[in-house]
Order: structure tokens, then C-alpha cells, then sequence
């Protein structure tokens, strides 16, 4: 009735798995766990394949390097069941009815169901504080506040979704890259899925370096524009990309390009420091976006 599936690259899952089954045992629901690794370093594949021993756990080895994309799609057909609970390998779930919160929900008649995402209290290091910062002020949301714009915190690390609508859905992803996650949104949205947020969070642990964060965010930005090019982000509900197109269409694009390429330094000096500014990460976001549209 219920297949959980976990891409994993280079992240002992191990504990994950542990909790997952424990709860899936207790809820006396028919079950699977379905893991893939994307080809991580030897000695992480190893460690991992022993949740085999576990009772309905599979832990399948890529000899190459997929990308997110594929790996949750080769997950989503391996699947036995009708309903797909996707979970990043690097989180743990908040509450220890954390599977019977998302069972109780398994004949409604939503199409996807997301958890929520949230973060420790105590600080990490101070070089992946912008990860930190970032989750907590704009990830960390209660389910109200989601459904009011469902389809606009869509993350893939902790969902419930129907098998059909998955794979239709993701299979129009073609590319590999980061950000994706605002356009399967999108996708939802354009299909009309009906879409419903709870309470029921996962801890992200893997909390990237600020270094490594601050790529990302770009390799998003990017990825904003291509899908841009494509005309596929009409019926998105992201911040970034609705701003841009606004001031675009104002003709203002021209000066926060400017404002990237004479302050770009500043911003990135503030954003991998050990105090990171929000408000210096959505500027940077938006003047990066208009400077890349403009000069790529």
C-alpha cells in the first residue's frame, strides 16, 4: 500500500531507515523501503546496504552518477505501491507518528501530501550558517501558512503522492540540475493536483557549507531561466522568478543587474560570513536573476 523511497548520494542512511521501518511495523500497513544510491563512494554504499536485513528493504547500487531527477524516477517504477512517500536522506522525522500522520491520509482524495520541513534550535557550524538561516526563516512553516499558496513550498524531501501522477509529472523533467523542485510546483499546479500540507515535519540535517549552499542557490537561478526560456513557469507561485518577470516587464532588471555587478562581492561577503542576512540572500537572488538573464 505504501512504498517509501530514499535517494541517497554520499549520506549514511542508516538511522533514517531504522526509524521508518520501526513506525511502518507499527502501523501494520503493507509496506516497502526502497533505496537507491547514486553511485556514492564505496565505503557510504556499504554501510548503507546493511538496512537489507531489514524486512521489505531494498538498497539498489547505480554503477554511474544519475542525478536527482532520474534516481527518484527509476525509484517511483520500481514502486509496488499506489502511494510513493519520497524522503531526502539527510533528514529524520520530528514526531514518532510520523508514518501514521501520513496513512491517515492515504484514502483521501488529494493527489499530494507535504510534510514540511524544519531545523534544530542549536546553531551549526559557523561556515553553513546560510543553510541554517535560509531554512528556518523561509522552509520552516507551519501546514496553514502552506496551503495558503500549495503549491509554492513544494520540497521534495518529505512527500506523500500518487504513483501515476509522479511519474507522469517528474518524467517532464528532462534535464539534471538543482532547482527543480519550483517547477514540478508548477507542474502541479498547471494539472490542477490537489495538493494539502500538514504538520508533519522531517529535521534537515545535511546542511551544506555556505560555500557549497551559495552554489546552489545560483545553479537554481539558473535553472529558473532555462525553464524561463522554455515558457515553463507560467503557472509557478515562486518569489524569485514573479519578481523577476515583474521587473522585467518595468524595464528595472537593467538596474539590479547593476546592482549585481557593482555590490556581488559585498552580498557574497555577508552571505558566507558567520551572520548571514536574509534580506541580503533575496537581493542577491534578484539582482543575480536579472544579471544572468541579461548577460548569458
Amino acid at each position: 500500500m505504501l512504498s517509501v523511497l530514499i535517494p541517497v548520494y554520499n549520506y549514511d542512511i542508516r538511522q533514517l531507515v531504522y526509524t521508518i521501518h520501526k513506525q511502518l511495523l507499527a502501523s501494520k500497513i503493507t509496506f516497502e523501503i526502497l533505496c537507491f544510491d547514486d553511485h556514492s563512494d564505496n565505503g557510504i554504499s556499504s554501510s548503507n546496504s546493511k538496512i537489507e536485513q531489514l524486512e521489505n528493504t531494498s538498497y539498489h547500487i547505480s554503477n554511474n552518477n544519475l542525478g536527482r531527477v532520474a534516481v527518484r524516477q527509476t525509484l517511483a517504477e520500481k514502486a509496488n505501491y499506489d502511494w510513493l512517500l519520497f524522503l531526502d536522506a539527510d533528514v529524520i522525522p520530528k514526531y514518532d507518528e510520523f508514518i501514521s500522520n501520513y496513512t491517515a491520509l492515504l484514502f483521501s482524495d488529494y493527489d499530494a501530501i507535504y510534510g514540511g520541513f524544519t531545523y534544530r534550535n542549536t546553531p551549526p557550524k559557523v561556515d553553513h550558517m546560510l543553510r541554517w538561516t535560509y531554512g528556518r526563516s523561509k522552509e520552516q512553516m507551519s501546514a496553514i501558512k502552506r496551503n495558503q499558496v500549495p503549491y509554492k513550498i513544494v520540497i521534495s524531501g518529505n512527500f506523500l503522492i500518487r504513483k501515476s501522477l509522479f511519474i507522469s509529472l517528474n518524467s517532464q523533467i528532462t534535464q539534471k540540475g538543482y532547482g527543480y523542485d519550483n517547477y514540478f510546483g508548477a507542474l502541479l499546479k498547471t494539472h490542477k493536483s490537489k495538493v494539502f500540507h500538514i504538520d508533519n515535519e522531517v529535521f534537515h540535517l545535511g546542511l551544506e557549507s555556505n560555500v557549497i549552499y551559495l552554489n546552489k542557490i545560483e545553479q537554481s537561478v539558473d535553472t529558473l531561466l532555462i525553464l524561463d526560456k522554455q515558457n515553463a513557469l507560467t503557472e509557478t507561485e515562486n518569489t524569485l522568478y514573479n519578481s523577476y518577470k515583474h521587473l522585467k516587464k518595468l524595464k528595472l532588471n537593467y538596474i539590479f543587474s547593476f546592482i549585481y555587478k557593482k555590490f556581488n562581492s559585498n552580498f557574497r561577503k555577508n552571505l558566507l560570513s558567520s551572520t548571514p542576512n536574509i534580506l541580503v540572500l533575496q537581493c542577491y537572488k534578484l539582482s543575480y536573476i536579472c544579471y544572468q538573464d541579461l548577460n548569458s
